[in-house]
């Protein structure tokens, strides 16, 4: 998910914005102007089926997963900033439980981002974002294109990996024994025939 529309400037502080129970929700605050983010029922559902993956992970082998909305003000170029990717994860040792009672934006740079692009994104908006995450510290940017049923694993070394439906998205190093087939994010609900009699 990138970001779309520019609204008006706000005057808020950071620590008031900070204070909101639900920060902007469907909006990014990115050099001094909330962002729409830009979702589709498609980005939507396939970020989601994600999400699901990588907390079912953190179930069996620890960690924190989070699902789109969760905003993260980690951005060491900008403090106001904050950006809500459409899925993360952070090492368990990296993020503490105070932390999880007390903070709206999550101040800890997340390990692993999923970025799903939505029809009305502009690839120069995908790139920032990506880009941004990376130089924030992330060690793992996907990017999901639904159309194209591609995902784009973007590390912080520079490497890139391009995966197809027939591939496998693993996460190691930094999700060892994490992995998924690409076709089942991309899979439709199918018709089961009723259960019982």
């Amino acid at each position: 998910m990138s970001t779309a529309t520019l609204a008006p400037e706000v005057e808020s502080p950071p620590d008031e914005t900070a204070r909101e129970p639900e920060p902007r929700k469907g909006f990014e605050f990115v050099n001094g102007q909330l962002r729409e983010l830009n979702v589709s029922a498609k980005s939507s559902r396939i970020g989601g089926r994600l999400y699901r993956r990588l907390d079912e992970y953190c179930d069996t082998h620890s960690g924190w997963a989070f699902p789109a909305e969760t905003s993260f003000r980690c951005f060491p170029d900008d403090k106001t900033r904050y950006r809500k990717p459409d899925a993360a994860f952070i090492a368990l040792d990296r993020f503490t439980p105070e932390q999880y009672d007390t903070e709206g934006h999550i101040s800890v740079c997340p390990d692993v981002v999923v970025e799903v692009t939505s029809p009305n994104d502009l690839s120069y908006d995908v790139n920032e974002k990506r880009q941004e995450w990376l130089r924030a510290g992330v060690r793992v940017v996907w990017v999901i294109d639904p159309k194209e049923k591609t995902i784009h694993a973007y590390r912080a070394d520079g490497s890139v990996t391009l995966l197809r439906e027939t591939d496998t998205l693993t996460g190691d190093p930094v999700l060892p024994g994490f992995a998924v087939p690409v076709a089942e994010l991309f899979r439709l609900p199918v018709p089961h025939p009723p259960q019982g009699g």
